[in-house]
């Protein structure tokens, strides 16, 4: 299964935090699942980072690329695809990195793993 990571997924699985579900670890763990970020997560967490509010055990971008390869996560890129379906939207959450990760979640049809309950307000499948 095509699984793609909420931002806090990501964050909470690569620094062991007992904030990620049960569910969610194991489906990250299983090897025969594909997971994936969004490069808007990545971009997300740089902002966060470049004004104090994410920190990690290493320099930023280092920490992203080794997180990614040791944990076996591509990296989903943003395609006039998921631009398009951010585009038809409906606005019920304004966070425009989440609202990335659902189009991108409804484009690719896979679901998202995320603790954030407004996302069942779209019609992509959420699992935590």
């Amino acid at each position: 299964m095509r699984l793609l990571l909420d931002t806090h997924a990501f964050i909470w699985y690569t620094t062991d935090s007992l904030r990620l579900s049960t569910t969610a670890r194991a489906l990250i763990d299983n090897g025969d699942n594909d997971i994936l970020l969004s490069a808007a997560s990545v971009w997300e967490m740089a902002i966060k980072h470049s004004i104090g509010r994410l920190n990690f055990s290493r320099p930023f971008m280092e920490f992203i690329k080794q997180q990614l390869a040791i944990n076996r996560i591509e990296i989903l890129e943003i395609s006039f695809d998921h631009i398009e379906v951010v585009a038809s939207l409906p606005l019920h959450h304004r966070d425009p990195f989440d609202r990335m990760i659902i189009s991108q979640s409804m484009a690719e049809q896979m679901p998202i793993l995320s603790v954030d309950v407004i996302f069942d307000a779209y019609s992509i499948a959420r699992i935590w």
